[in-house]
């Protein structure tokens, strides 16, 4: 089992940026699927963005295409999302997750605790 433990939240105006990082520990990261979910109150968990091992297939939500970019650096075994021109939709929990089947069974992986981002007008 991977653990996983994010960092980067806090507090930023509208139209500035972040950067989360998720380090892992505890098996192999390289070969790991890795994601970036977020949940807003009252709001259904929702797939930020995801990327392949190897970093060479990613995805975004739609609502996020184009602010953000979710890497990876294996060296190193932390995936990080950069958050750019945020809104104030864009406040929830984000969390990282690793999805070890490949196909999308995220709650079958490793999850970490969350970190805050909150977006103000």
């Amino acid at each position: 089992q991977v653990q996983l433990a994010e960092s980067g939240g806090g507090l930023v105006q509208a139209g500035g940026s972040l950067r989360l990082s998720c380090v892992a520990s505890g098996r192999t990261f390289g070969n790991l699927r890795m994601g970036w979910f977020r949940r807003a109150p009252g709001k259904e968990r929702e797939l930020v963005a995801r990327i392949t091992w190897g970093g060479g297939s990613t995805y975004y939500a739609d609502s996020v295409k184009g602010r953000f970019t979710i890497s990876r650096d294996n060296a190193k075994n932390t995936v990080y999302l950069e958050m750019n021109k945020l809104k104030v939709e864009d406040t929830a929990v984000y969390r990282c997750a690793a999805d070890p089947t490949g196909v999308g069974l995220w709650d079958s992986g490793s999850w970490g605790q969350g970190t805050q981002v909150t977006v103000s007008s």
